[in-house]
């Protein structure tokens, strides 16, 4: 059984430290938004800290970007799915068995631990990448090509969606359909620096174009009222969409 859906929201944890992101957890309403722990984070603080968070009531996108021979991404997905993460995520570019392989090990792990089963995504290409990078690493297709490209091919393997640029959002709604769901990073707010974002929109426009969750990082753990500030990107969304 998975999990209800949370608020749009995704707040990212982007801090080195637990007690940083366990101090701004403590300042947002689990109810109104879901929190990123990423790479560094979740390095620095252990599994513990995903563990706590999910004890205080938030869901938990584990954003960890599994890549490797199918067996090793599917038990790293299945330990991520024992700590109680909301969501996961993979590269598409390990490819199928990679991506089948975590399907059924996320699977399994919900079913024998009891806990409801979290969506399983994929990467498709990062939104600091422009065409002139994706040359660079052998890829003659646009970063929008090569985003629906790996969409198909994730959801022809059974994830529930791909994260991607809200700018691909609306070709990837038309050609896979609306319960394929997009997870878009580079959300900024009207006024908001890009920073090192290439492809990005306000939230306002990456629900217009078809994401169903953003993730919104440094204007609002950045703010100094970060409670103001999520309610700031809510009230800004069309009536009906804050969940």
């Amino acid at each position: 059984m998975p999990f209800p859906m949370p608020p749009r929201i995704i707040v990212a944890l982007d801090f080195a430290d637990a007690a940083s992101a366990l101090a701004l957890a403590s300042r947002l309403d689990p109810s109104k938004c879901a929190l990123k722990v990423g790479k560094e984070l979740f390095t620095s603080a252990d599994a513990g800290l995903v563990r706590e968070l999910v004890r205080r009531g938030f869901r938990v996108f584990l954003d960890l970007k599994f890549h490797d021979i199918p067996n090793t991404a599917a038990q790293a997905c299945a330990a991520a799915t024992r700590l109680g993460a909301w969501m996961i995520n993979v590269h598409a570019s390990g490819g199928a068995a990679m991506m089948r392989a975590a399907r059924e090990a996320v699977d399994r792990a919900a079913l024998e631990a009891n806990l409801p089963r979290p969506l399983l995504i994929a990467v498709t290409v990062l939104t600091s990448l422009t065409a002139a990078d994706l040359a660079e690493v052998g890829v003659a297709s646009t970063p929008e090509e090569q985003v629906l490209r790996l969409a198909r091919l994730a959801n022809a393997c059974g994830l529930d969606g791909v994260v991607c640029s809200a700018r691909e959002a609306a070709v990837l709604k038309r050609d896979l359909g609306r319960g394929f769901l997009l997870v878009t990073p580079g959300i900024r707010p009207t006024g908001s620096e890009v920073q090192d974002q290439a492809r990005v929109m306000t939230p306002t426009q990456a629900i217009a174009a078809g994401a169903d969750f953003l993730v919104v990082g440094r204007p609002i753990a950045a703010a100094a009222d970060p409670a103001a500030a999520l309610d700031a990107i809510l009230a800004s969304l069309p009536a009906g969409e804050h969940a």
